[in-house]
């Protein structure tokens, strides 16, 4: 975001990328409302969404003891105390649990496994980022428990995962919009952003791709280098 982001990571653990910048740049949000990042990691989505949408107020959820720590030194660092928080949690845990009112938005990054076998490694410091020890129904169950009637879910995942993703949400949420992102215009798309409205009804819209790079030279597609420095956000339209 063009260095209005100063990020702490660990020096061995999971390192957050492109993921999480797609990610906040995809995150429904208006000034004055709330929104909340289970598995926020050190912060990197939290922190971008909250630079982004000016006067909005942020939790952060993570059960990682050092991740936890990371962020909420993160939020200091980057003087956003008086409205974002990260508080200790785990998705397999009841919503009910934080004691928390229903928020206006919900996003995740989930880990991209449910199978350990699924994959070689990871190194053990990574494993809660790339594996999910509950499933990814546990963290589309939060995220929808997490929002109020009409709350927007925004996550990112694998593009094998969309017909899980849909089916999952499903049972609470709908008027479903999906933008797959490719690494080039003529690979396969590897990722998929999907944003729900809790208890919506709308048909799905299938959006045009995000590309990410260009083959004739080593850089982003201009329309993600702006996203990338946070001078655009992806749209839902």
């Amino acid at each position: 975001m063009g260095g209005r982001v100063s990020l702490r990571q660990s020096q061995n653990g999971y390192r957050a990328g492109l993921d999480a910048a797609l990610l906040a740049a995809a995150v429904e949000l208006s000034p004055g409302e709330r929104g909340i990042e289970p598995g926020c990691g050190p912060g990197a989505a939290l922190l971008q969404v909250a630079k982004r949408v000016s006067d909005a107020n942020l939790v952060g959820v993570e059960r990682d003891p050092e991740a936890l720590a990371l962020a909420q030194a993160n939020i200091v660092e980057n003087h956003l105390t008086d409205r974002v928080q990260a508080l200790a949690g785990d998705v397999a845990q009841p919503f009910s649990r934080l004691g928390l009112a229903p928020f206006d938005a919900s996003f995740a990054n989930p880990p991209y496994f449910d199978d350990a076998a699924a994959i070689r490694g990871p190194n053990p410091e990574r494993k809660g980022a790339w594996i999910a020890d509950d499933g990814l129904a546990a963290w589309i169950g939060f995220l929808s428990k997490s929002v109020r009637e009409g709350g927007r879910i925004t996550q990112i995942h694998r593009a094998d995962r969309l017909a899980d993703i849909l089916a999952l949400l499903a049972p609470k949420a709908g008027s479903f919009r999906v933008r797959p992102v490719h690494p080039f215009a003529d690979a396969p798309a590897k990722r998929v952003l999907v944003r729900a409205v809790k208890t919506g009804k709308a048909p799905l819209v299938l959006l045009p791709p995000l590309i990410l790079r260009q083959r004739t030279v080593d850089a982003h597609t201009p329309e993600m280098d702006a996203v990338f420095r946070g001078e655009s956000r992806i749209d839902w339209t």
